[in-house]
């Protein structure tokens, strides 16, 4: 059964080891939350994301309090990845320009960059999300883009992406086939690309797109503090080439220093490439191989950031993979929850840290896992739900028909 385990983790102990990341300082300088925030603030129906306690769920987990970050409310986009998307945008735009601001949905911003720039087309490949937040971003703008996706993508993404204005090409292969693709056409056609992931040569615009995701740490902050908590104890986000991650610790880095929450990066077992990177231990970014087939489509990647391993592999505590059912787990949770907790709409990639989290809490082989990170009553758990129903048909055969069940062996660990 150890292919099915619900959890498989990897300490890093370096990470406490490391006063100062050198990473962190290079990507999340002391001021960019706030220019973030500045910018997104201006985007016409901005508002700030919910924060959810589960107090109920917290204390049947044995823990102080889970706070989730609900995504799925995010400029009607079902995602917090039209954060990233649009704050690149618009560096990318105030870069071309050589302007240190830019009110880039004004007519006015619009008609300067229309003179000098003239029509520009934006395109990215995307597991559905980033390039639905390209696409809309773009639209904003008047200006074109073309997503390019996997074989595998849904239908329901791919029209939802095409509904914000873009046009879609299908690739064979996997996310990062489509990664690679986009790139080569991109040159050829003289289109700039908007990629959450780096490569040699380009790395201004994935550096921007993790810096743009740090608006929804900001908040978090305001909405944590309102609540009498100056900072979570414990961050569980999920992972797929990194970029939310990193930008997750390297936001709390960045602000906290040594004092940052201890943190856990969680992954699909059929697409960890971070635990296998940090299972390698030698600093280097490692592709996972495979066809990457699970059902957490937002994570499911192959080649790591570079950019965002750098800041992992200074900054999280431990790195955890688990199967499908794990999320499955999650989703269900949130749509049927404790008596008086909050009901919340998650999508497979959002639920993966409160599933992971419920089995690190409730198995018995995790308790090596829970005390070596300070798990327990005094803990207060930051989640970010990072979508909403993106893809209704598989959504409803999780959630209704129960799809990926906890095998019988692990549904013990919850009848307690």
């Amino acid at each position: 059964m150890d292919q099915f385990k619900p959890i498989t983790w990897l300490l890093n102990s370096r990470a406490r080891s490391i006063e100062k990341s050198p990473a962190v300082a290079e990507l999340f300088p002391p001021e960019i939350a706030r220019q973030t925030r500045a910018f997104h603030s201006r985007i016409p129906g901005y508002h700030i994301s919910p924060l959810k306690s589960l107090p109920r769920l917290a204390s049947m987990l044995g823990l102080g309090g889970i706070w989730v970050k609900d995504e799925s409310f995010r400029l009607s986009l079902s995602s917090f990845k039209v954060l990233g998307g649009s704050f690149a945008i618009y560096s990318f735009v105030k870069s071309q320009l050589g302007v240190d601001e830019l009110d880039i949905f004004s007519e006015q911003g619009t008609r300067q960059i229309k003179e000098e720039l003239g029509d520009l087309t934006f395109a990215a490949a995307t597991d559905g999300n980033h390039g639905r937040g390209v696409a809309w971003s773009a639209s904003r703008l008047g200006f074109n883009s073309v997503i390019y996706v996997h074989e595998n993508t849904s239908q329901a993404r791919i029209e939802a992406i095409e509904n914000n204005g873009a046009r879609v090409v299908v690739v064979k292969g996997t996310y990062d086939d489509a990664v690679r693709q986009v790139s080569v056409d991109a040159e050829a056609n003289g289109w700039q690309v908007i990629s959450d992931t780096s490569w040699p040569g380009y790395e201004d615009i994935p550096r921007w797109v993790m810096q743009g995701y740090t608006t929804a740490f900001s908040e978090a902050q305001e909405q944590l503090s309102a609540q009498g908590i100056i900072k979570p104890s414990h961050v569980l986000v999920q992972a797929g080439v990194g970029s939310l991650a990193a930008a997750t610790l390297g936001f709390y880095s960045q602000l906290f220093g040594p004092e940052r929450p201890q943190s856990i990066v969680v992954e699909p077992d059929k697409a960890a490439c971070l635990f296998l990177s940090a299972k390698r231990g030698d600093g280097e970014p490692h592709s996972f191989s495979g066809d990457l087939d699970t059902i957490m489509a937002g994570l499911a990647c192959g080649d790591p950031n570079p950019q965002a391993w750098k800041v992992l592999w200074d900054t999280a505590d431990a790195f955890v993979k688990c199967p499908d059912y794990v999320a499955a787990k999650g989703m269900r949770v949130y749509g049927v929850p404790l008596a008086g907790d909050p009901f919340i709409v998650s999508g497979e990639s959002g639920a993966a840290t409160l599933g992971a989290l419920m089995f690190i809490m409730q198995w018995s082989e995790c308790a090596p896992l829970r005390e070596a990170l300070g798990l327990n009553r005094q803990a207060e758990v930051l989640l970010i739900n990072s979508e909403g129903n993106t893809d209704p048909v598989d959504f409803r055969k999780v959630v209704w028909s129960g799809r990926h069940p906890v095998p019988e062996p692990y549904q013990q660990i919850f009848e307690n």
